[in-house]
């Protein structure tokens, strides 16, 4: 954990998803896994930013009354997540990153 201007912040959490589909299916199957997540987790996450520069989602979310920010980005041949999460949110990190990749993967299948 690193302190900046007296703020906690973990390293990022990050997750690599591999995928078979072409950098346009992945993020069209992104795009739409996003806005189900949306009404999924809408009690317990509020989206305060989401913002599509090309194959790149930057995003502040806010969950427990913490602020997290991260960034997905689709490859051609997977999907990286990187989110820097307060210390609060971090403690559930390590469920959050299996439960994002399973979720992930189930998604970045080729059907």
């Amino acid at each position: 954990m690193t302190v900046f201007k007296g703020v906690s912040v973990s390293p990022p959490l990050i997750v690599n998803i591999p995928h078979r589909l072409g950098k346009d299916e992945a993020l069209g199957r992104i795009k739409a896994g996003i806005g189900r997540a949306h009404n999924e987790f809408a009690r317990f996450l509020t989206v305060e930013e989401e913002t599509w520069t090309g194959d790149r989602l930057n995003f502040r979310v806010k969950s427990l009354g913490q602020r997290a920010t991260g960034t997905i980005e689709v490859r051609d041949d997977h999907v990286r997540l990187e989110v820097t999460l307060p210390w609060l949110l971090a403690r559930f990190a390590h469920a959050a990153q299996r439960v994002i990749g399973q979720k992930g993967q189930l998604m970045l299948e080729k059907k």
